[in-house]
């Protein structure tokens, strides 16, 4: 090339990110080893969003290349714009490293024309003649205070402690005019990473979401004009249409769901298994209405003729766990109302309780039979005078979980909810199932800073369900045949004075 052609590629690749990565980018390629970075399409969409918005996030699946474009974009951004300051936070201190020498490779390899001089290298930070510098750090609680730049990039975010902190911190630095790039495998449910993403979805932030799956992927799934690669990966025994199949034989159904679908499954060891999480989200139903100053949501009304159960789990009302109850159609299995405060007294919840049980065609109400509950079952029977509530063989209202049976009860909803028994709406029911875990210890529990107050209450709900399955609908969906039974009248009893007062000021707050 002469001097006008070299000056001619160089604005080439000072207007467009992609020519220049696909043209003067070199990578280590874990197979191919050292080759020319040939930007897939994929890859070329993640680019023009990056052209385009100031701040995007990012839905990855595992082993997308999105780190190493990344990487390109900010060896870009250095070499032909000046006195820019281009920040990469990663988890740990070995990833940040493992960024920054990806760019320090592609560098060396550049040619001498679009090649300025490195003025500083060392372990975090690179700098051009230019004057504009990358720096690579790990996260931590302080890391917000150094993390001013024209671009911010966080890597693995979802993997990142305190990025909320952090995020919280740089924020007003670059709302002015710098640029943020957040990019992800997917990490459970209910962090940060989740809610920017989900946010960003709804256009309820700056974020653009961009997701990308390995369908995408020419080395995962064959796709037209990438013969030659084909060939190069058969000549090391690299198959593209074994691919899925292999990978999915040798990890289990969550992880896969996890790094290679991009779906929210929840964190942790989960209670359910990764397939039955997938199939609840996609069975969500946001059509519903609110009652009690949407405390509570409404999926169905009352079919005629048709028996409804309600299981309760009652708190104290006083802004600490959560008052939940549900409603379901005994003879279709469906989840039809649902009820959650944590701001609702027992004489409230009664009233409530109540007026929905009647309406729902006089329905058998369970409670969880612990001290508050049966200062519930107390307002419910002696005040509101409703009487359908369910009594145990030891002719005492309402169920007590203990340690004994809860793994039982927990069960039972397990065994309903894999084989299709009962339908669930909720939103708010699933995503607490996506964070009820089994932890190190082996207990069946909500993960940290999580409830499973919505969970207990469907637990309890089923447990009657399965009970009265036997003379009612139910059992067409539990033993395979078809029937129109009503279910059998609840048993009617007068109600006990056994109960606990250990906690009387709480008592006399709920009971005012």
């Amino acid at each position: 090339m002469d001097k006008s052609d070299l000056v001619e590629e160089f604005k080439k690749c000072k207007e467009d990110p992609s020519y220049f990565i696909s043209n003067y980018v070199k990578v280590t390629h874990p197979v191919r080893g050292l080759v020319p970075f040939k930007l897939y399409p994929f890859q070329l969409d993640i680019l023009e969003a990056l052209k385009k918005n100031r701040f995007n996030i990012l839905r990855k699946f595992r082993q997308a290349g999105c780190t190493t474009i990344s990487a390109a974009y900010s060896l870009w951004m250095i070499i032909f714009q000046k006195h820019k300051q281009v920040v990469i936070l990663s988890k740990g201190d070995a990833e940040s490293t493992e960024v920054l020498d990806r760019i320090k490779i592609m560098y060396e390899e550049l040619p001498a024309f679009i090649k300025p001089k490195m003025v500083e290298d060392n372990k975090h930070t690179m700098k051009l003649s230019t004057g504009s510098t990358i720096k690579s750090r790990p996260s931590g609680k302080q890391s917000g205070r150094s993390l001013a730049g024209s671009l911010l990039i966080i890597d693995e975010a979802a993997f990142i402690e305190n990025i909320d902190t952090i995020w919280a911190a740089v924020y007003p630095i670059i709302s002015t005019g710098g640029r943020a790039f957040v990019l992800s495998t997917v990490n459970g449910v209910g962090n940060w990473y989740y809610d920017v993403y989900h946010a960003a979805l709804a256009g309820e932030n700056s974020f653009k979401a961009i997701d990308i799956n390995w369908e995408s992927h020419p080395e995962y799934k064959r796709m037209e004009g990438f013969e030659d690669l084909y060939k190069i990966m058969e000549d090391k025994d690299l198959y593209v249409d074994k691919w899925e199949d292999t990978t999915r034989k040798n990890m289990p159904m969550k992880q896969w769901l996890q790094e290679y679908e991009c779906e929210f499954l929840g964190t942790g060891d989960t209670y359910l298994e990764g397939y039955l999480l997938r199939r609840l989200v996609e069975e969500q139903n946001e059509d519903y209405w609110i009652k009690y100053n949407n405390k509570m949501r409404l999926w169905k009304e009352p079919t005629p003729e048709h028996e409804y159960v309600i299981g309760v789990d009652v708190s104290l009302g006083r802004d600490r766990d959560y008052s939940a109850f549900h409603i379901f159609n005994a003879y279709t299995g469906e989840q039809v109302a649902e009820f959650y405060s944590n701001k609702t007294p027992i004489n409230e919840l009664a009233q409530i309780l109540t007026n929905e049980a009647n309406l729902y065609n006089n329905a058998t109400v369970i409670i969880e039979r612990n001290t508050i509950g049966n200062n519930l079952i107390d307002w419910m029977f002696n005040v509101m005078e409703y009487d359908n509530l369910w009594i145990d063989d030891k002719n005492d209202f309402g169920i007590q979980i203990t340690t004994r049976n809860r793994e039982e009860v927990l069960a039972r909803m397990e065994e309903y909810i894999r084989n299709n028994f009962i339908t669930l709406n909720s939103k708010r029911t699933v995503d607490e199932l996506l964070t009820f875990i089994v932890d190190d210890n082996g207990k069946i529990t909500a993960d940290d800073g999580k409830h499973d107050d919505l969970i207990m209450s469907l637990s309890i709900t089923v447990f009657l369900l399965h009970i009265l399955a036997g003379s009612g609908p139910l059992e067409a969906r539990v033993g395979g045949e078809e029937t129109e039974q009503r279910l059998p009248e609840p048993m009617r009893t007068t109600i006990h004075d056994g109960f606990d007062r250990e906690l009387e000021e709480d008592i006399r707050w709920l009971m005012k």
